[in-house]
């Protein structure tokens, strides 16, 4: 499958508002349990920009949404800021095809360039080949929570996996440049 990797815009919003409430209704990724409406995701979308985040889509050669991924505080209090949290979700019809992994390679790159020093992932419902994708990119398990989600009749566990940006905590911190690099 052909596919672009760009920045998201707010046209993007219909398909990502669909590819989320798909997420949503049947996965495990979100802990949500009554997906959003569109106004909604453009306030968080608008959010995640405003605070210089990257925000990115992948697209097909028709110009169809695949997937998307952003990164965005994990805690909001000030010696949190060099952590970021990586969200991908993908399209259905787009999943194993190797748009997760590039979407994710992205995000790391962009979030290093940006001067953050780690990335986490919070892995709703410890899904499988999401815990894969992040290790096949460096990611190393750091923790798992048991049984803090119940959706779909039945108790999820969370999965928290780390990995450094950039020097990582090797050296003091640098600034943090706006717009996610």
């Amino acid at each position: 499958m052909t596919f672009l990797l760009r920045d998201a815009t707010a046209s993007d919003l219909p398909a990502i508002t669909a590819i989320y409430r798909d997420s949503v209704l049947n996965g495990t990724a979100s802990y949500e349990l009554d997906p959003p409406d569109e106004a909604e995701m453009h306030a968080r979308f608008e959010a995640i920009l405003d605070k210089g985040y990257p925000y990115i889509a992948a697209i097909d050669r028709d110009g169809t949404l695949l997937g998307y991924a952003y990164a965005s505080a994990f805690r909001t209090r000030p010696a949190y800021r060099w952590l970021v949290e990586d969200s991908i979700y993908l399209a259905p019809e787009a999943r194993g095809r190797g748009i997760g992994k590039a979407l994710l390679k992205e995000l790391v790159a962009r979030c290093t360039g940006a001067g953050f020093r780690q990335m986490v992932a919070v892995i709703g419902g410890a899904s499988e080949a999401s815990c894969a994708l992040h290790a096949a990119l460096g990611f190393r398990m750091v923790g798992t929570l048991t049984g803090t989600g119940f959706k779909h009749e039945r108790w999820l566990d969370t999965v928290f996996m780390q990995r450094e940006l950039g020097d990582g905590n090797a050296t003091p911190p640098g600034a943090i440049r706006a717009g996610g690099g």
